[in-house]
């Protein structure tokens, strides 16, 4: 009587002492967890103000890769032997200068800054070029560059 009475002394402690609750996990935006607990609404794992609306205003200001080859015309791909590009007005305050390079080697093959002068075109005579893969390449002011392959044939 004892051996059972003391089974289910311990078993009644198993079940109310060690049963399973449940964990609550949250993450960020780039997956990283920033809370495991019980409670589901203790802790929330929000940004802080100012960061969030920090990356608000950068990205509405600056203009991401989609947008910029929209305004951005190049033809005509493949090229024969003029190369013409055309942007613009609002691309034009942006771009400081557009490049050229051959994809199989690391030489330049063109290279203009962005100036007045060029009325938001510009023009690459490649009739010398042999064929292949060329990269076009436009430096924006803020640092970032854009990339485009162009074929040669």
């Amino acid at each position: 009587m004892k051996k059972e009475l003391l089974s289910a002394c311990s078993l009644m402690i198993g079940f109310l002492g060690f049963a399973q609750t449940e964990v609550y996990f949250k993450y960020d935006e780039a997956g990283n967890q920033k809370y495991r607990g019980t409670n589901a609404s203790a802790k929330k794992a929000e940004e802080p103000a100012a960061l969030h609306e920090q990356t608000k205003t950068a990205a509405s200001s600056a203009m991401d890769e989609k947008e910029f080859w929209k305004q951005i015309r190049v033809y005509p791909v493949p090229v024969n032997d003029i190369l013409t590009i055309d942007w613009t007005e609002e691309t034009d305050q942006l771009i400081e200068s557009v490049s050229l390079y051959q994809h199989s080697t690391v030489h330049w093959k063109f290279r203009q800054q962005n100036l007045p002068e060029l009325n938001h075109q510009l023009k690459i005579d490649m009739t010398g070029y042999e064929w292949g893969v060329y990269i076009l390449r436009f430096t924006l002011k803020d640092g970032r560059t854009f990339s485009k392959n162009i074929t040669k044939r």
